[in-house]
């Protein structure tokens, strides 16, 4: 570990609030959307200068570890650090409305310095402390905690920053106590070898609490069991009616497991969301050209939240992809980005389906992020999916396990 200074922490806290300072206009009414005036560094800086205590360590561990637990990654956002003290991502709506009761926790101690220091005046461009936390406390950052589940329960946490440079090293703040019990801040080069060995606080942006995990629909679907149980599939219909009048088992398409081989953002910008994504005509039976016009395709999306620690790791998927695959559906659309943001774009594809002797495709458009990975995407094939059942196969960086289940 490479200790770049050692500060005094009454020093600190002037030091570190002049860190970025940078000349500003005073017609506030031209900032509208501050949400990009408030920097990550700053809130490290304040993050370090904190009169913390052990009970704040706790509320952060529990957030993270009920985000982890809901599916997503070990987080504690801004929103959430204000407005319910000790809630994760995801966590239940009727346990945020009583929440556990912390004695300072920790929105009060930032709160109190940014309202004591002055510190807004030099950091960006909200001067005002007020409209500074209202920016703060609706804005995207948050705490990440990385390896959290290591923690001893009484270290305190070395505090960095996601530089957004794609470097994999950076300044962090650790806090020291002499032996006369003065507290001084020491500057340190944080990287992730470091996070596997001590406790690092990391303040990035989140880019999943939006999405609805796996783990948030196992629970809402019953069919779906807890935490990744055996899938349970009801079809409409045990049997589907051919064009001949004949019956034919129903079958159905699931992804059994996931496997993610690499990470695709810095260790400082935390897990990879990846989407799974798949596009079909679900129970196609359409005997003519004009009943082929009544169907229009269904996509299913899906995204699973891949922590670094998790990486190489099978993890449990059990999602329906297509419910009701029939003989005359002959491949689907399929599609695996890991997101990155930027606007709204699509993938035009093709389906193909048989009627009445005859092929047709169906376009399909998936959509996408402009900025995406993307991971893997074609067509599978209906054949292709029965001779692969159960088994894995690779699709670029990620590992699957599809199944096909005849009813």
């Amino acid at each position: 570990m490479k200790i770049i200074g050692r500060i005094p922490l009454s020093v600190a806290v002037t030091l570190l609030s002049f860190a970025s300072c940078e000349i500003i206009d005073n017609d506030t009414d031209k900032h509208v959307d501050q949400y990009d005036s408030i920097s990550l560094e700053s809130v490290a800086e304040i993050l370090s200068c904190l009169p913390m205590h052990g009970e704040n360590l706790h509320e952060v561990h529990k957030a993270v570890s009920s985000s982890s637990v809901n599916g997503y990654d070990e987080e504690y956002t801004m929103t959430s650090l204000f407005a319910c003290p000790g809630a994760g991502v995801g966590e239940d709506e009727v346990l945020s409305r009583s929440p556990e009761t912390f004695q300072t926790p920790l929105r009060d101690l930032i709160e109190d310095y940014v309202r004591s220091s002055g510190h807004t005046k030099s950091v960006g461009a909200i001067s005002d402390p007020d409209r500074w936390l209202d920016a703060v406390s609706s804005s995207d950052i948050q705490i990440y905690w990385p390896f959290s589940d290591r923690w001893d329960g009484e270290t305190f946490p070395v505090i960095t920053f996601d530089p957004e440079n794609n470097s994999e090293i950076n300044v962090g703040y650790r806090l020291a106590v002499d032996n006369d019990g003065s507290r001084r801040v020491e500057e340190v080069l944080v990287d992730e070898e470091m996070a596997e060995e001590v406790p690092v606080w990391v303040v990035n942006r989140n880019s999943d609490a939006g999405y609805t995990t796996l783990e948030q629909l196992r629970r809402e679907d019953p069919d779906w069991g807890e935490g990744g149980g055996t899938i349970i599939v009801n079809p409409a219909h045990r049997m589907q009616k051919t064009k001949n009048g004949d019956e034919e088992p129903v079958r159905s398409l699931i992804l059994r497991d996931f496997t993610a081989m690499r990470n695709y953002d810095t260790w400082f910008a935390g897990a990879s969301e990846f989407f799974v994504k798949t596009g079909s005509l679900e129970d196609f039976t359409a005997s003519t050209e004009a009943e082929l016009r009544l169907y229009s395709p269904s996509i299913t999306d899906f995204v699973i939240v891949v922590k670094r620690s998790q990486v190489g790791e099978p993890l449990p998927f059990n999602a329906m992809l297509i419910s009701e695959w029939t003989s005359q559906l002959q491949n689907c659309a399929f599609m695996i980005t890991e997101d990155d943001g930027g606007t709204i774009d699509e993938w035009s594809c093709t389906a193909l389906v048989r009627v009445a002797s005859k092929s047709y495709g169906v376009e399909i458009k998936i959509p996408f992020h402009s900025r995406d990975d993307i991971v893997w995407r074609g067509q599978l094939t209906g054949r292709w999916l029965e001779s692969v059942s159960s088994q894995k196969g690779n699709f670029g960086d990620v590992s699957l396990t599809f199944e096909v289940v005849e009813y």
